[in-house]
């Protein structure tokens, strides 16, 4: 399902936003890593329509009516799903002792925390990454190519596009039987996500600026950060990419 790939679009894109209009930082006309900004601007504010018209407002009432403990219960249970493909990429990327920690949150939440309900792991300590197999590729070395405003999806770059497949086969709500279960389970996903970031996006909304660019470069910093947990080489923040996160 494509679902938990959106919500994962959503997030990095209004948190990325978020952190550059708290922060002041300046967006960047003419960006290099951007040669599609003709296309991506037409799909920016196509997306962009059928969030307000659709997403946005189902998001808002989903946030004024149902309570907040069962808002976090369905952020905690499917959080707790992303852990184990966390996990894996963590291993790929040659990190066991993260893998190690992923894999025992969603052990331990997945029974004590009654199905991932309770996210018992991290009141134990338990630090929780999120990691995908774009990141993998990054720390591979696959260079991120350009940004890419995807259909529905929202924000990507070529490498995260070639990397869907895999992070859609390594959900595990994509495997729930029977399938309207898990069609009801996945749009509540995407609501609930959504629901999460409307300050995020309502903040950027506000913002005197040219909200393309602001989330185009948000996003790119942002998932530059990702794959190189946080520790940017001076290299590759000058380059403006990330072509050498193999190397580190």
């Amino acid at each position: 399902m494509k679902h938990a790939v959106t919500l994962s679009h959503l997030r990095l894109g209004a948190a990325a936003a978020a952190v550059l209009v708290l922060t002041g930082c300046a967006s960047t006309a003419n960006n290099p890593q951007d040669p599609l900004e003709g296309y991506n601007r037409a799909m920016f504010a196509v997306n962009d329509t059928v969030d307000r018209a659709v997403l946005k407002p189902v998001a808002t009432g989903y946030k004024n009516v149902v309570p907040g403990f069962a808002q976090t219960g369905v952020g905690n249970f499917f959080g707790n799903l992303s852990d184990a493909w966390s996990s894996v990429n963590n291993l790929l990327q040659g990190k066991p002792e993260q893998a190690g920690t992923d894999f025992g949150r969603f052990a331990l939440n997945s029974t004590f925390g009654i199905f991932g309900l309770l996210d018992i792991a991290s009141e134990a300590g338990m630090q929780k990454s999120d990691e995908d197999f774009g990141q993998t590729l990054g720390k591979w070395g696959v260079p991120s190519g350009p940004y890419l405003i995807l259909p529905l999806l929202g924000p990507s770059t070529v490498r995260d596009t070639a990397a869907l497949p895999a992070d859609i086969g390594g959900d595990i709500w994509k495997y729930k039987e029977p399938a309207n279960w898990r069609n009801i389970g996945a749009a509540v996903r995407v609501v609930d996500t959504r629901a999460s970031l409307l300050d995020a996006s309502s903040l950027l909304e506000d913002a005197a600026l040219d909200r393309y660019e602001f989330l185009r470069d948000g996003y790119l910093q942002r998932r530059q950060s990702q794959v190189y947990d946080g520790d940017v080489p001076r290299q590759a923040t000058d380059d403006g990419g990330d072509a050498d996160a193999g190397k580190q």
